[in-house]
């Protein structure tokens, strides 16, 4: 529900403070992780739901604002930017995953240290972006107004509505998949770390491609 509003809510904040406030949100969901009370860890999910939900609009809505109005950078440097960061973040999350597996298992320190180690990460990229970075912010609208004007250009704009449709049906997969994976391969002795690395590999390799069919002879086009 809060992903609805996020955007708002980001806008009106600040891009820069809302980025800082996901990595406390999600440091401190990280440290709920350490309790055995059930309403402690219920905590911890919503405030990690937070936390992602202002990390998926944040950072890209306060660089889009440095790129084209701060430093007026050509608009078509952003698709190859974001495919890059795409290839980065998989290849990342590939040395998260072998690194919560050795914490995890290899060391046998328990599900929570993976948490604990992601603490330091967390807290230097919110002082970073605390400290080095530039205050912007989105226009100020009501949430109502927003939302109206976003389903508006989803009716006006047939390639929009499509491609919103089509995210729609994959985030709706992923979802399913993130809940049912841990399940479904841990009773077969399979290491999570593992295999969360894996699924990232395939993640970078899927965007390596792209890149490389976007550019190359193929020359593919988004919608």
């Amino acid at each position: 529900a809060f992903g609805l509003v996020s955007g708002v809510f980001v806008d009106r904040l600040g891009r820069k403070k809302s980025c800082v406030l996901s990595s406390g949100l999600c440091s401190v969901s990280c440290l709920l992780q350490l309790s055995h009370d059930f309403l402690a860890l219920a905590a911890a999910r919503v405030l990690a739901g937070l936390g992602t939900s202002l990390l998926f609009s944040a950072f890209e809505s306060w660089y889009l604002h440095e790129h084209l109005e701060r430093h007026d950078f050509p608009a078509e440097w952003i698709p190859d930017t974001f495919s890059r960061v795409a290839l980065w973040n998989s290849g990342l999350a590939v040395a998260a995953g072998l690194l919560a597996w050795l914490l995890a298992e290899g060391l046998l320190l328990g599900p929570a240290a993976p948490f604990l180690a992601a603490l330091p990460f967390l807290a230097l990229s919110g002082i970073f972006a605390g400290k080095n970075w530039d205050e912007n912010y989105g226009k100020s609208r009501p949430c109502g107004k927003a939302c109206g004007e976003g389903l508006r250009g989803l009716v006006s704009e047939p390639r929009a509505l499509l491609l919103g449709l089509v995210q729609a049906l994959v985030e709706s997969i992923l979802l399913i998949f993130a809940f049912l994976w841990t399940p479904v391969l841990e009773p077969h002795g399979i290491p999570l770390g593992i295999a969360f690395s894996a699924f990232m590999a395939a993640s970078a390799a899927g965007s390596a491609l792209f890149r490389r069919g976007a550019t190359g002879r193929l020359r593919l086009q988004p919608l």
